[in-house]
């Protein structure tokens, strides 16, 4: 008996084992991907059924799908009647790793595994080693169902755990026990392979496997429960949404299948080939869409639901240094991490560009209200700085998806260029402050010509940061030609201020100042450009110079 347990126990490692594998390698190729397609196509209810159905059949794991939901809630990128869509369709996704395991390849799992470590261990591009970590995880998981398998072939010779396995003959219990495994396994897939192997070697019955499965549907939302508990309000009404489908599905479906328990398992015997494997698979599947198709017009509904439990509104944030889109009221999430660095970014991006126009308007207004507020605001930018850099350390010691992955180097760079940006604007103020204590004046002239430099770079850094956020290269090519411009009027304005100077139009306090000033503001367009590009494979200023390069050769 002892030899039996450890095979069980080895051949459920493996099989876990095998399953986050393959979906962690499926998120990893997929993820960056499929989060936009999340971002996009969930505008209807039922446009997110679908891509629900089809985001978590792709990475296998409706864990992931509800948790990146939820995450995407938190961040304000998706409301909660799109969230409830997605959700919904995550629920018949997860079916798909059932009928996969309903069909026996236990027989090609070593050579799966064997291509699987080949990809990984020899080929040089990631792609092909994502693919073959999805295949390892694939192999392993079908090896560690051939052996609990073979020891539950065992069991069943053994009459006390026949006599034990058909005493369970309670719905509710059933129901309880698919609960409580898995809650502890955190994976309905899990669950649903275990019963199905149970039901191959004959030691459970269609009709107790069904409540079980029931089971499995309230079990498998402790993760989006957990996900959703430091969120924001609809955070944890997403992950309401999430408990109440399950909750009301279940109870719907034990009703129906306690009044034509015969009539149903029948049906679902007739479409499996009598075949206890399939019967599992096929009726999980369709319980799932049952679900959906019953719930789905009631999504206004059940949304105004959670509601009813997790009452009020988010206020704003009283303090001013508080993170909106990552820390203690964020959900982690490694396939919405970077999106959600991203979205904190630029947030602090704003405060710069915002904070450089009330700098420059201090310094021709002398407004100290301004002057103050400027060293305000970048005490706030340090702040995030420190922050976001804190969380892309920690974000890049996870396992994030392949395309994320490579972005965190650029976005390291990013944040160190919008903080550089919130250091001229303090810079500018500093200047104000000089200009009022050693009474310095500007001609008109100058006030003209700061002022149409400053419209110059912050259109640029406007642009930069809608491009870097958003991915909108709409302005790309602005974005270059407003460089080029910005550069050939810090070099005319330095002659000219020297003119000034020569002419004695200005003194050299307030000559030295004027050329600190858009010496700073030429800078500022340099990091928007960085800004700007920090993400592009190919850096267009890069060609841009290759190409001049080769037409000054000619």
């Amino acid at each position: 008996m002892a030899e039996i347990i450890l095979g069980l126990m080895g051949g459920l490692g493996l099989f876990l084992f095998g399953m986050k594998q393959m979906s962690d390698g499926l998120e990893k190729a997929a993820g960056a991907k499929m989060r936009s397609i999340l971002e996009f196509f969930t505008k209807t209810p039922l446009r997110g059924i679908l891509v629900g159905t089809f985001f978590t059949a792709v990475i296998q794991s409706s864990s992931a799908a509800t948790v990146m939901v939820v995450s995407f809630v938190n961040s304000g990128l998706m409301n909660l009647y799109q969230a409830a869509g997605v959700i919904m369709g995550a629920n018949i996704g997860t079916t798909v790793t059932s009928q996969l395991i309903s069909f026996n390849l236990s027989a090609l799992a070593p050579a799966i595994v064997m291509a699987g470590v080949i990809m990984v261990m020899f080929c040089k591009k990631t792609k092909v080693q994502r693919i073959g970590e999805v295949l390892l995880g694939f192999g392993i998981l079908f090896m560690g169902l051939s052996t609990m398998s073979t020891s539950m072939s065992v069991l069943k010779e053994s009459p006390q755990v026949v006599e034990i396995m058909g005493s369970l003959t309670s719905h509710f219990l059933a129901i309880i026990v698919g609960i409580v495994v898995t809650a502890v396994l955190q994976s309905s897939s899990a669950t649903v392979g275990i019963i199905l192997l149970l039901a191959n070697q004959g030691l459970l019955d269609i009709r107790i496997c069904l409540f079980i499965i029931l089971g499995c549907n309230i079990g498998a939302c402790v993760s989006a429960l957990l996900a959703g508990l430091n969120g924001k309000r609809d955070a944890k009404r997403a992950a309401l949404i999430h408990l109440l489908f399950n909750v009301l599905g279940t109870i719907i479906m034990y009703i129906a299948l306690t009044v034509a328990l015969e009539p149903i398992t029948h049906f679902i015997q007739s479409i499996s080939g009598a075949n206890p494997g399939r019967e599992v698979a096929n009726a999980h599947t369709l319980i799932k869409i049952v679900e959906v198709v019953l719930l789905a017009p009631f999504i206004k509904q059940i949304v105004k639901l959670t509601a009813l439990f997790v009452r009020g509104e988010d206020k704003k944030p009283a303090e001013a240094f508080e993170l909106h889109y990552i820390g203690a009221k964020s959900v982690f999430s490694p396939t919405t991490a970077v999106f959600d660095a991203t979205r904190e970014m630029e947030r602090m991006g704003h405060m710069a560009i915002t904070n450089l126009e009330r700098a420059m308007n201090a310094l021709i207004t002398l407004d100290e209200s301004d002057i103050a507020e400027v060293y305000e605001v970048e005490k706030q930018i340090d702040f995030l700085n420190h922050s976001i850099t804190d969380y892309l350390v920690k974000i890049n010691q996870t396992t994030l998806p392949a395309d994320d992955a490579k972005s965190i180097g650029g976005l390291f760079h990013v944040v160190n260029d919008i903080e550089r940006i919130g250091d001229h604007a303090e810079n500018i103020a500093d200047a104000a402050q000089s200009r009022m204590a050693q009474k310095i004046d500007f001609s008109a002239q100058a006030k003209r010509e700061l002022s149409g430099m400053l419209d110059m770079v912050i259109k640029i850094t406007t642009y930069a940061l809608d491009m870097f956020s958003h991915n909108n290269q709409e302005h790309m090519q602005e974005i270059l030609e407003l460089e080029d411009k910005v550069d050939d009027a810090e070099r005319d304005l330095q002659e000219s201020h020297v003119q000034r100077l020569t002419r004695g139009e200005c003194t050299a306090s307030a000559g030295m100042m004027f050329s600190d000033i858009i010496s700073g503001l030429e800078r500022v367009s340099d990091h928007a450009t960085n800004i700007a590009f920090s993400l592009l494979d190919d850096d267009p200023i890069e060609q841009q110079k290759e190409q001049q390069r080769a037409q000054a050769a000619k």
